[in-house]
């Protein structure tokens, strides 16, 4: 975009103006009417005219123009300037006494006129004044409703103009699109920043060329982001196409676009830009699917995610949120032994019924409801080992979870020894479950852990197998336990039951001393392949599904009666 707004003034600080007219007598009454407000510049010829706007293009505020000169026609000079994107926006006055050539020189461009003979000096003080001030502030308007690398809209104009196309178009059916550029950020390290800018303006002028003549209008969003509002088109795979530039070298920018068709005009325009985002996002890893389309089925989703997040706090208090407890057994021995269990939340939506974690759980961890969520889970967790403490007169420690957002608060091991130590317990029975990929995402959460760990909290490495962690470490980390994820396990026993991975990993936790867990074990053969390889504690449906605080107590007495095996 020609920085045309950038209009410093002279060294005198007043703003710069071309004359260009032959006439020595016309100069002079000019210079004479206009000297004291402006920095004058002359030119007698129409080819010093056009070395002058080249060499001054980015000082000048106004020209004006006479229409006969000895060399070319002025018609011509306005023509040039008008045709040239650097001086596109510069305002030219005509000075002439042809009234006939008023016409064409506004259908080329001219903003004004000053007759000759000229009228009095206050009335072309006035006209000066007034269009450069009227351009000034048109440029400025430019400038901030624009992206300064691409010419596109910026976010904020873009939405305040798509709600003007919706006013003053209101029977027309409309599409609201967003492109992202796929792993726009390793292009920009791997290429450089110019390389990325240079990709970015080719992206913008093929959108721009797309909705060229259909009044649809684009904007850049963020960093790699392209939004365009549109009447209803159906050549999604056109723009798509269009847009997946080849820049020099033969590199193929790749977009992905989510598209939402025929909007509904009763919601605002950044909301319909969301509905967009969100099937855009739909198609993000996908290798066949570029284009992703927002319908019923994600709206009736969003309709869902939106009445759970308002329901949380309800939810909270009404206590709907319950934790279940799936029991963990010790495996080592010749019977299996129960030794803790798994706290794990369950919500019971008064109007929508039970709710899967599948469903909530990632939603609180977009939303920020995830560290209330979990401290409700954390303090009936103690309250129940407490109750059962006093009820059956053992001890069962449960594991919590402890999500990533969790770690990055520092008073984290304050508020769970506040926990234990209210419901009049030891750290040690409340284990804490944290994922393997919060060890690697933030290095330096780990102190985190490590200052729990020396409180006595035992801590349990969730998810191990995922595929984030280096055996490295592993070895360095702070972690009691490794915990196998549960896809790990079903994983090893499909098909052919390859189970070499699985005992390897086990083989490695032996080796650092490392106690392991298996989730998610359905069957006896799956058991007694593990207790084989060494693993230390197994919990899933091959024991019991997880059950409601009455029920697991039920389970634990039955365990207790004489007789009874494992």
């Amino acid at each position: 975009m020609p920085e045309s707004h950038l209009k410093f003034h002279s060294a005198n600080g007043k703003r710069r103006i071309l004359v260009i007219e032959d006439e020595f007598i016309n100069r002079e009454i000019l210079g004479y009417m206009l000297r004291d407000s402006y920095d004058l510049i002359f030119a007698e010829t129409g080819a010093k005219a056009l070395e002058l706007l080249e060499e001054q293009q980015d000082t000048l505020s106004l020209v004006l123009l006479d229409l006969n000169l000895p060399d070319m026609k002025g018609m011509d000079i306005l023509r040039r300037v008008k045709s040239e994107d650097v001086n596109a926006q510069l305002p030219v006055i005509v000075m002439t006494a042809d009234q006939d050539a008023e016409v064409e020189c506004l259908n080329l461009g001219a903003i004004d006129f000053i007759p000759k003979p000229y009228p009095k000096q206050e009335v072309i003080l006035a006209r000066v004044l007034r269009t450069i001030e009227l351009f000034e502030d048109r440029d400025i308007i430019r400038w901030t409703e624009r992206d300064h690398l691409t010419g596109l809209y910026n976010q904020q104009y873009f939405f305040r103009y798509a709600a003007q196309f919706d006013t003053f178009h209101s029977a027309v059916q409309t599409d609201a699109i967003v492109l992202d550029i796929n792993h726009f950020h390793l292009l920009n390290e791997r290429y450089g920043r110019h390389f990325g800018d240079e990709v970015l303006k080719c992206v913008a002028a093929q959108l721009l060329n797309m909705v060229h003549g259909s009044d649809g209008i684009v904007c850049r969003r963020g960093a790699d982001s392209f939004l365009i509002y549109c009447p209803h088109r159906t050549d999604y795979e056109d723009i798509l196409e269009q847009a997946s530039v080849e820049m020099a070298g033969g590199y193929q920018v790749r977009v992905r676009m989510g598209v939402y068709p025929q909007v509904d005009r009763s919601i605002d325009v950044e909301r319909r830009f969301d509905r967009a985002k969100q099937a855009a996002d739909q198609v993000k890893n996908s290798f066949s699917k570029e284009v992703g389309f927002y319908d019923n089925a994600m709206y009736e989703k969003e309709l869902r995610m939106e009445q759970l997040l308002e329901g949380f706090q309800t939810a909270v208090r009404e206590k709907q949120f319950t934790v279940y407890y799936q029991p963990k057994f010790d495996v080592r021995g010749a019977e299996s032994v129960l030794n803790s269990a798994e706290a794990l939340v369950r919500w019971k939506h008064p109007t929508l019924g039970m709710i899967s974690p599948g469903d909530f759980i990632p939603l609180f961890e977009d939303n920020g409801l995830i560290r209330e969520l979990d401290f409700y889970v954390w303090k009936e967790a103690a309250a129940q080992i407490r109750e059962w403490k006093d009820t059956l007169g053992r001890s069962i420690p449960v594991s919590v979870n402890v999500s990533r957002v969790d770690l990055f608060d520092l008073e984290l091991p304050e508020t769970l020894e506040g926990i234990v130590k209210a419901a009049g317990l030891e750290p040690g029975d409340l284990l804490l479950e944290i994922t393997e990929s919060a060890y690697t995402e933030n290095p330096e959460i780990v102190n985190v852990i490590k200052s729990l760990r020396d409180r006595g909290f035992p801590i349990e490495m969730d998810d191990f197998g995922t595929g984030y962690s280096s055996l490295n470490m592993i070895t360095t980390l702070p972690i009691d336990a490794l915990k196998l994820d549960m896809q790990f396990i079903r994983t090893a026993f499909r098909g052919n039951k390859d189970t070499r991975l699985l005992e390897a990993v086990i083989g490695l936790a032996k080796s650092l001393e490392l106690p392991t867990i298996a989730e998610g074990v359905e069957t006896e053969e799956q058991m007694l392949t593990l207790k084989t390889m060494g693993c230390d504690f197994v919990q899933g449906y091959y024991f019991s599904r997880p059950l409601p605080a009455a029920e697991f107590e039920a389970y634990v007495r039955n365990l207790e009666q004489p007789g009874r095996k494992l």
